[in-house]
């Protein structure tokens, strides 16, 4: 059985390299990105399963980014779990906005990625 693949989108490497050590724990295959420019293309290209994204960035507008992979007809479908530190009400509101399906803090999707990641594939 092929493994599903997790698109990881991150900047600072704690959270980020957890969650990818966390997911490979769990046999997914991962592809990280730092560049959230790049998302709709590599959501494209490599057909994940899901998308997980934390919302901080020095570089890009993580949100903008959520947003355009939720228009794309290629990419629409995926289910995006987005996080941030605790004290982000409005990036996380934002997220929400932007086609998030969760959004959650960095020890949330860390503490309980089994049970967000249930979530986050279930079948409507």
């Amino acid at each position: 059985m092929t493994q599903p693949l997790a698109l990881v989108l991150y900047e600072k490497l704690l959270p980020g390299s957890q969650l990818v050590n966390r997911l490979q724990d769990m046999n997914y295959r991962v592809q990280a990105i730092a560049d959230a420019g790049r998302l709709v293309e590599c959501a494209e290209q490599s057909r994940p399963m899901l998308v997980l994204a934390d919302l901080a960035s020095t570089r890009n507008d993580v949100c903008a980014a959520l947003a355009r992979l939720k228009q794309n007809s290629a990419t629409k479908h995926l289910p995006v779990v987005a996080f941030s530190d605790e004290g982000s009400a409005e990036l996380q509101a934002a997220a929400q906005a932007a086609g998030a399906i969760l959004v959650v803090s960095e020890a949330a999707v860390l503490n309980h990625l089994p049970q967000i990641l249930d979530q986050a594939l279930q079948v409507e």
